[in-house]
């Protein structure tokens, strides 16, 4: 059974903030890495399928990522427009979301066509590729936040689609266009909630956090021990699953209930945000359990099955 370990979190004393790098974008072998820890973590978890699953979609994530067109990208005015007024320049609610996104989502489902795949995944991937038109009612309420209205099977394809379709746009783009926003807890890339947060363990960045985004996977510096939800600084409480090493940690805001999962690289420097999020809903469960809500999704694990 679950139970809670409340621990003190040391602090933390970082370098100025001009002086740390505010911005890190996901690399081009992103999916890569993903399938190649989401494979580590299936052997014997209670949820080996599903995370097998997602190691081959996380494959053909990367193949449609390294065949993708260059997408429209926002132009110097737009650029200049977003960063003066601490907006984000690919916001997902409202960025003109261009064609092509579904040519990284045919990529995908033509490749796991030859993958062997649970039979209600294999349907799934079948009706899509003759039902544009449900893809793109499943992304508008993805990209608007409503995953539970997205159909379950459907979720995890159009949400694969649409990250390599922002990853790429970011990484073309690169850091420079992107500003800190006035809204901290929010993505400067898509505007989007990070599904968790993230302690590094080396280089420049060791012991700094980063928040990590639930789509488009960039990671964007905030100062521990503060609620990344409302800012708040007081009453921030770290929970653990009984038994585990500590390498994922639930950090709690007592001011407005809202949680965001922390993993910390110095513990398991091999630990990958979207696969290390999903393998620890044992956390999200304890969580749960204690009336904490999330701060933000993980497009791989539909609300429903909760």
């Amino acid at each position: 059974m679950n139970t809670e370990t409340r621990i003190v979190e040391p602090g933390q004393m970082e370098a100025p903030l001009a002086a740390i790098r505010f911005l890190l974008l996901p690399g081009r072998d992103l999916f890569a890495r993903r399938a190649e820890r989401l494979r580590h973590l299936a052997a014997g978890h209670p949820l080996e399928e599903y995370l097998t699953f997602l190691a081959l979609l996380a494959e053909a994530q990367q193949t449609a990522l390294d065949q993708f067109p260059a997408p429209p990208l926002p132009d110097p005015d737009e650029q200049s427009l977003c960063r003066s007024h601490g907006m984000p320049l690919l916001a997902a609610r409202s960025w003109r979301r261009d064609p092509v996104w579904r040519e990284g989502l045919a990529a995908i489902l033509h490749q796991l066509q030859d993958a062997v795949l649970p039979a209600a995944a294999r349907e799934t991937v079948n009706g899509l590729l003759h039902a544009g038109k449900t893809a793109v009612e499943a992304a508008n309420l993805v990209l608007s936040g409503d995953l539970q209205a997205v159909p379950p099977r459907e979720l995890p394809f159009v949400a694969a689609a649409l990250q390599v379709y922002w990853v790429r746009m970011a990484s073309l783009l690169g850091e420079q266009p992107f500003g800190r926003l006035e809204e901290v807890g929010v993505c400067p890339v898509c505007g989007s909630h990070p599904n968790v947060g993230i302690v590094h363990g080396k280089g420049a960045e060791q012991g700094l956090r980063y928040l990590c985004c639930s789509l488009c996977a960039s990671q964007w510096h905030m100062v521990r021990i503060k609620c990344s939800s409302c800012d708040s600084t007081r009453g921030i409480d770290y929970y653990i699953v009984e038994g585990s090493n500590g390498a994922a940690k639930a950090e709690c805001c007592e001011d407005c209930g809202i949680y965001l999962k922390l993993l910390y690289l110095e513990k398991e420097s091999e630990m990958e945000a979207m696969a290390d999020d999903l393998a620890t809903l044992g956390l999200d469960m304890l969580m749960a359990e204690k009336g904490k809500s999330r701060v933000g999704p993980n497009l791989f694990f539909h609300p429903g099955a909760v």
